[in-house]
């Protein structure tokens, strides 16, 4: 796979549309990435592998956010790669999925994600011509040609140095972790915890079985009373104990069975004695209510006679209230006749024949009035019609007053208009000039309010300038400080190396008479890396606050260009003043249509006002010549009404009144009618209450009166009378009967004896039942409980082998118990592909180190017993001895990470059996390694870019831009990052 090319647009930290040319960059088949901190340099390796397969490596794909935040909303974010694979040449287009505002309102939308595959040069066999547009089918394709996900992709393209520099330091654990991201072996992890989770649920299970052999064991101890066994089955224990429960429960049924047949008969003597006392003391109550009722005998007939007088006395009762209500009816009749003779101003006792005379004379002098009352309606209708002329006339003159007024006043008006719509117009055409004025003077005055902060920043930029470069000197010459010193002590430094017996690895002398003793504060090499490391630390932070004093100080002058010789607040007094003007041009421009339209109206204004006053005096006279017809037929009618309304203020009053007067005559005389018919109802009713006196037996109507009683009191005599009937009838009637004769009241019974026999009878045969319940309980639930203890000891054996089994097998996969290496599954896998990639790194270790280091991998157990597997030492050539890897200084350690890296591209694309790769990039380290190493590191360099091959270096590292003729720098700022691309010393963007 070669790269040709890569366009990105609004993608990470690239705002506008970036080219890389890599034909161009990879002529000389070796070029340079670097730039500063968070430019991008990683943002160009992403936007390959999202071309290729629409996703990032790590953590940067689950963000999702692909699209750079400063991009404007119209710009539409993509990636465009040009690559050739297995000699077919194809063009690569990618959206990613994000949120842009909408077009119409307010709001977010979402842009969906789009692919696209473009064959060049010919399209391959069983491939559409015009390429792919679905994002499946292009994954799909892009895959199947380079033959690796996009993990793998990424390590093969982007090598991991930096994972195996931490590899190499650090401990088993650590080492697991680093490999397993690697070389992606989570699914074998995922089996271990598959075997550690199914152990932890079948001991669960175990558990739980027996648990509840437990507990059956513990509830057939406490029902049956004996002694409790252990989990193992005991078939014996369990059937002496159910031999048990059936003898008591045989024993207990017959105990019952004899008790219960004593309380029978116990039970049935008590009752006969129960029978006897029940007719004794029947017998002795008959005879006490027969007694009782023989000594209130004079009291119940006074009852009876109180009642057969009250019953008696019920007609003259009614007589006497018909004779009460005659008289009502009489009072109320005389009051109506004095009522109406009042209203009627007459004598009460005024003969009633000159009454109906009077009374029919006033309705004929009604009637003779009722021909006037239409001429009188007529009279108020043209009466209310000739104040509404009036009022007509008057208002028509006032209108005809000042339609004249407004006519006089048209052409001042008019005037007055014009004026106003050319004022509006003026407005409108000086508001954009306004406008354009205060958007210049707003930027303007922008730019001076952020000249303070900006000047505050570069006084700050360059303190920290000037301290980072204070810091990178110190150091520096603390760095050369340690060089210096530990040059002075290297011989004691390899003297602490020998060994009797091993040669001198500089005069190859198996003797050592006099090795030099180590110096005062001795410098080792572990001091001078932490001392390199901290310089080169040192030098990036005095580059990044260099660079930003420089951006500083750009920005300010920036700001002061734009400025000029403007002050803050002249322009803000202008920008004030401005938008004052602004607001009151906008009301103006804003009045035209309506003042036009004004103007318009006033212009026709004028026939208009004279076509209406000459319509309004027309109406006018009109008005005028009704009005003098009506008020002389008001005048001619009103002599005519004068004479038939008399004192009355009309006609129909007049009328109203002769007619209630003769309603009030009539209404007198039906009074007095009725006054003589109540009076003679009144003697009637009289005579017939002394005669029904007579007729009842009494001597007088108050002798009957007084014989009256209520209802009340006549249904307690009633009941009373009627309840002594019923007691004696039923007290004669039980001493009469079958079954009480022959019964002495004075019999002895003997009750209490039989109670007390029967009471003891019955609680004996209760507490036998209890015994026999509780022992066919207990047989019962012993029976169910044995069933299920069997059924759980049946099962818990299988569960305890299965469990043992898989616990077993479970440690071997976890690298405990019979494994002998301590590895576990996921370790041995590691190890394994770790071994490959130790083989194939071997060869590219002994080249960059002249043929002194070999890797050796070691699966053996570390120490005290933990994991081993992952042991990756060194072999030196020079003493011959293997030794931690860790234990290089920093230049070795970055060539073996390196070779470990290219190790892993070759296995990784051996195995997936993918397109050969013609670009790789390399990361940082190479700043570690003095002139010579760097020169073997070059020299493997060249031979990956043998045959045509392109690799790119990721670096900060000065000496590495004064190697590499042709570097592509990553340049950041708040517009965006940009690419500048320069070969031999000669840059282009």
């Amino acid at each position: 796979m070669r790269l040709h090319s890569l366009e990105v647009t609004a993608f990470g930290p690239y705002r506008d549309h970036q080219v890389v040319d890599f034909d161009q960059l990879g002529a000389d088949g070796l070029f340079l990435l670097h730039g500063d901190t968070g430019a991008g340099k990683t943002t160009l390796l992403d936007a390959i592998a999202f071309a290729l397969y629409g996703a990032v490596p790590g953590a940067r794909n689950d963000a999702k956010r692909l699209r750079c935040d400063t991009a404007a909303d119209e710009v539409n974010t993509s990636v465009v790669l040009e690559l050739t694979i297995q000699g077919q040449r194809l063009r690569l287009e990618r959206s990613p999925e994000y949120q842009r505002p909408k077009k119409r309102g307010e709001g977010y939308t979402t842009q969906q994600a789009k692919a696209s595959l473009i064959w060049i040069g010919g399209t391959p066999d069983a491939q559409p011509p015009e390429g792919l547009t679905r994002i499946d089918e292009v994954g799909r394709t892009v895959q199947r040609l380079l033959g690796m996900s996009v993990e793998q992709f990424f390590q093969v393209v982007m090598l991991p140095q930096g994972e195996f520099a931490k590899f190499l330091r650090a401990d088993t654990g650590e080492r697991e972790k680093l490999l397993e991201r690697l070389f992606g072996t989570e699914r074998f992890g995922q089996v271990e915890n598959w075997f550690t989770e199914r152990r932890r649920e079948r001991r669960r299970e175990v558990e739980a079985q027996s648990q509840q052999v437990r507990e059956l064991n513990a509830r057939i101890s406490q029902v049956s009373g004996a002694p409790q066994t252990s989990e193992v089955g005991d078939e014996n224990w369990l059937e002496d104990i159910e031999k048990q429960a059936l003898r008591d429960l045989e024993n207990t049924g017959a105990e019952h069975t004899r008790l219960r047949r004593e309380r029978d008969q116990a039970e049935a003597a008590l009752t006969e004695r129960r029978e006897l006392a029940e007719k004794v003391r029947r017998v002795r109550q008959a005879n006490a209510t027969l007694a009782e009722i023989d000594a209130k005998q004079a009291e119940h007939d006074a009852w009876r006679a109180e009642r057969a007088a009250a019953i008696r006395a019920v007609p003259v009762i009614s007589s006497r209230r018909a004779a009460d209500r005659a008289e009502q009816e009489r009072d109320r009749a005389h009051a109506e006749v004095t009522t109406w003779a009042a209203r009627c101003e007459v004598d009460p006792a005024k003969p009633l024949d000159e009454l109906r005379t009077r009374a029919g004379a006033e309705r004929e002098r009604a009637g003779a009035l009722a021909q006037l009352i239409p001429e009188a309606q007529q009279q108020e209708s043209d009466q209310r019609k000739l104040a509404e002329l009036a009022a007509a006339i008057t208002a028509d003159e006032k209108r005809e007053t000042e339609l004249v007024g407004q006519r006089d006043g048209l052409p001042d008006r008019i005037t007055e208009a014009r004026k106003r719509v050319d004022e509006a117009k003026h407005a409108e055409v000086r508001l954009e000039t306004v406008r354009t004025r205060g958007t210049e003077v707003a930027s303007l005055l922008t730019t001076a309010r952020e000249i303070p902060a900006a000047q505050r920043e570069l006084e700050s930029a360059k303190t920290r300038a000037q301290q980072a470069v204070d810091a990178h000197q110190q150091a520096r010459d603390r760095l050369q400080d340690l060089r210096s010193r530990r040059l002075a002590g290297m011989a004691a430094e390899l003297a602490t190396r020998l060994a009797d017996g091993e040669p001198c690895p500089v005069c190859g002398s198996a003797e050592h008479p006099d090795p030099k003793r180590p110096v005062d504060d001795q410098v080792r090499a572990e001091d001078e890396d932490a001392a390199q490391t901290a310089e080169q630390r040192a030098q990036t932070d005095r580059e990044r606050a260099t660079t930003a004093a420089q951006q500083a100080e750009q920005q300010l002058a920036n700001l002061g260009e734009r400025l000029g010789e403007h002050t803050e607040s002249e322009l803000a007094d202008e920008l004030e003043q401005l938008r004052a003007e602004q607001n009151r041009l906008s009301e103006t421009a804003a009045d035209i249509a309506r003042r036009e339209a004004e103007l318009t109206k006033l212009e026709s204004a004028t026939d208009e006002l004279g076509d209406q006053i000459s319509a309004l005096r027309t109406k006018i006279a009109a008005s005028r010549s009704e009005n003098s017809t009506l008020t002389k037929a008001i005048e001619e009618r009103e002599a005519r009404l004068r004479d038939g309304r008399g004192d009355f203020d009309s006609i129909a009053d007049r009328r109203a009144h002769l007619l209630d007067v003769a309603d009030r005559l009539e209404r007198l005389i039906a009074a007095r009618t009725a006054r003589d018919d109540a009076e003679l109802r009144l003697a009637e009713a009289r005579t017939a209450l002394a005669e029904a006196a007579t007729a009842a037996d009494f001597a007088n109507v108050d002798e009957a009166l007084a014989a009256e009683r209520d209802d009340r009191r006549l249904a307690e005599l009633d009941e009373s009378l009627a309840e002594v009937d019923r007691r004696a009838a039923g007290a004669r009637e039980a001493l009469a009967s079958a079954e009480l004769f022959g019964v002495d009241p004075d019999t002895e019974v003997g009750l209490e004896r039989a109670s007390e026999a029967a009471t003891v009878a019955r609680e004996a045969a209760e507490r036998a039942a209890a015994l026999a319940h509780r022992s066919e309980q207990r047989h019962a639930e012993l029976a169910d409980l044995g069933g299920r203890l069997r059924s759980a000891w049946a099962q818990l054996g299988p569960a305890m082998a299965e469990h043992a089994e898989l616990e077993a097998l479970s440690d071997v996969v976890n690298g405990r118990g019979q494994n002998a290496r301590k590895m576990s599954l996921r370790a041995y896998v590691l190890a394994a592909r770790l071994e490959e990639v130790a083989v194939a790194a071997t060869r590219r270790l002994q080249r960059m180190s002249d043929g002194r280091y070999s890797f050796v991998h070691s699966d053996a157990a570390g120490a005290r017993g933990t994991r081993g597997g992952l042991g990756l030492d060194v072999l030196d050539d020079y003493s011959g001895k293997i030794r931690p890897a860790k234990t290089l200084s920093g230049g070795e350690s970055f060539l073996a990470s390196l070779s470990l890296a290219l190790g892993l591209a070759d296995v990784v694309a051996a195995e997936t059996g993918g397109a050969l790769l013609d670009t790789l990039f390399i990361d940082e380290g190479f700043g570690t390694l003095d002139a010579d190493t760097l020169d073997l590191v070059m020299d493997t360099l060249d031979e990956l870019r043998a045959g045509g091959r392109v690799v790119g270096l990721v670096s900060h590292v000065e000496e590495m831009r004064q190697r590499i003729a042709v570097r592509l720098r990553v340049r950041k700022s708040r517009h965006g990052s940009s690419l500048e691309l320069s070969a031999n010393g000669q840059g282009s963007a």
